[in-house]
């Protein structure tokens, strides 16, 4: 739980009071692989800390799923928009392996905003980057051929590569598995 803590300090110094009472608030739980940590149609109520593991946040149309992020370890992640608006997710988020997380409910962040402005500072700062990290990801998208997008991925998350199936990369970067076969055999 401590590394979560580390993680809200790097994105502002909190103070000592700060770091212990968000401490004081944090959860732990252990999901086996496949477990799902938000399912469609539930309203994500925690901010996630990845101690060891991953996840994937992705939803599905017509039968077809769409990958928007893989979060590892040492990672702060949300479905934001579910989060901050406290209405249901058409995302879910999965457990790709056994994984591990520190989470931290809405109703308490809410409080130690309240309480600590280094805190809500913090939070603040984990909205920008996703912010950036979302637009980035719609620009890649909406930009770049699927190549580039495997590149991309594999200059960015390459160290994934191993730990992912071929079909969640392949949705990842919306193409299809066959498509993906191609771009890999002339690397």
């Amino acid at each position: 739980m401590k590394d979560f803590v580390t993680a809200f300090n790097h994105l502002a110094n909190l103070s000592q009071d700060a770091a212990e009472d968000l401490y004081n608030y944090l959860s732990a739980k252990v999901f086996d692989k496949g477990e799902l940590l938000l399912k469609a149609g539930e309203t994500c109520r925690k901010i996630y800390f990845v101690d060891e593991g991953l996840t994937k946040t992705f939803f599905t149309k017509e039968d077809k799923e769409f990958i928007m992020r893989f979060f590892p370890e040492h990672t702060l992640f949300s479905v934001l928009n579910s989060f901050e608006t406290q209405t249901p997710s058409q995302y879910e988020i999965m457990a790709l392996e056994k994984t591990s997380v520190t989470y931290l409910l809405k109703t308490d962040l809410e409080s130690l905003c309240k309480k600590h402005h280094s805190i809500e500072t913090a939070y603040r700062k984990l909205l920008s980057i996703a912010t950036i990290n979302m637009m980035k990801r719609i620009s890649e998208m909406l930009e770049e051929n699927a190549t580039e997008r495997y590149n991309h991925f594999l200059k960015d998350n390459g160290q994934l590569l191993q730990r992912i199936s071929l079909g969640d990369l392949a949705n990842y970067l919306g193409i299809t598995q066959v498509s993906l076969s191609r771009i890999r055999a002339n690397k």
